[in-house]
């Protein structure tokens, strides 16, 4: 049996590891592409090693003022977004997470049936239009603010927060503000951090509504001015006029191709930053969220 067990541990173990370095490699081959000449990209379009290493590209890419505006647009929405969305999943998660609650049901209903069906594309432009966000940051942050799904996660989290610890709150005069925000959300720990990190992955990876809403350059999240670099459309503005070709581009050394691949990973950088300080508290949050014992 012994044994048995140990084979099992060498297969799932082996299997792992190369999942793992299946997941990686996209990863690697961005980053050596962008930091290697481009004959060695023609070489071996697939490489996962830099061979003669340049950062021009990041230079000449980190000149251009539309990333900067772009960068601090998409951490504007992506910090304010997370910070007012888990607000209010808090205060409504709370409430949802007590059987007492009248029309609880019901309310549970609406909000699950927000998850299969929901107005589309163009009753969701002209309700923009009329609150006057088009063409504003806040469109890019109203939308997401709140899911069912998420909002489920949290419900269901809370409910396995005993209702002693709120009795005995109650008992010594606290109100409900205070339980929620000094009790139940220090011991909701796990799945805000979660929640966190869906909500700040959405906002960073989000373009369709800047699509949408955005008429402005300047206005622009990161994720749109990626599109528009590997599109093409903003190469010849970076490139001081070139076309899309290496031999246009032979005097700064660098090509469209490894432009591209420095934008992916500049943008890549800070959730790749940002995630393992939040993966502890993933498996813990989820599970404890998505099943009620």
């Amino acid at each position: 049996m012994r044994l048995k067990f140990s084979l099992f541990d060498a297969v799932n173990n082996t299997l792992v590891a190369l999942v793992t370095l299946l997941m990686l490699f996209p990863f690697l081959n961005v980053f050596a592409v962008s930091i290697s000449d481009y004959s060695a990209y023609v070489e071996n379009p697939m490489r996962i090693w830099p061979k003669d290493i340049s950062f021009e590209a990041y230079h000449e890419i980190m000149k251009h003022p539309v990333l900067w505006s772009s960068y601090m647009n998409t951490i504007l929405v992506t910090v304010s977004g997370v910070l007012i969305g888990i607000f209010l999943y808090l205060v409504t998660a709370y409430p949802l997470s007590k059987k007492h609650l009248r029309g609880r049901g019901l309310i549970m209903v609406a909000i699950v049936f927000t998850m299969l069906f929901n107005g589309g594309l163009i009753p969701n432009y002209y309700l923009m239009r009329e609150l006057g966000l088009i063409n504003t940051l806040a469109a890019l942050v109203m939308p997401a603010l709140i899911t069912g799904f998420n909002l489920i996660l949290m419900k269901t989290f809370m409910e396995h927060i005993p209702e002693e610890l709120e009795e005995a709150a109650r008992i010594d005069g606290a109100s409900d503000p205070y339980i929620l925000f000094r009790i139940v959300a220090p011991l909701s720990g796990p799945i805000i951090a979660t929640l966190c990190l869906f909500s700040a992955v959405g906002y960073w990876n989000n373009f369709y509504n800047a699509i949408v809403y955005i008429r402005d350059v300047e206005k622009w999240p990161l994720m749109l001015f990626l599109r528009e670099i590997i599109e093409g459309s903003k190469l010849n503005s970076i490139m001081g006029g070139g076309g899309d070709n290496a031999a246009e581009t032979s005097n700064l050394n660098i090509t469209p191709v490894t432009l591209q691949y420095a934008t992916l990973m500049i943008v890549m950088i800070p959730i790749l930053c940002v995630y393992p300080f939040l993966q502890k508290y993933f498996v813990k949050g989820i599970m404890l969220g998505s099943v009620k014992g």
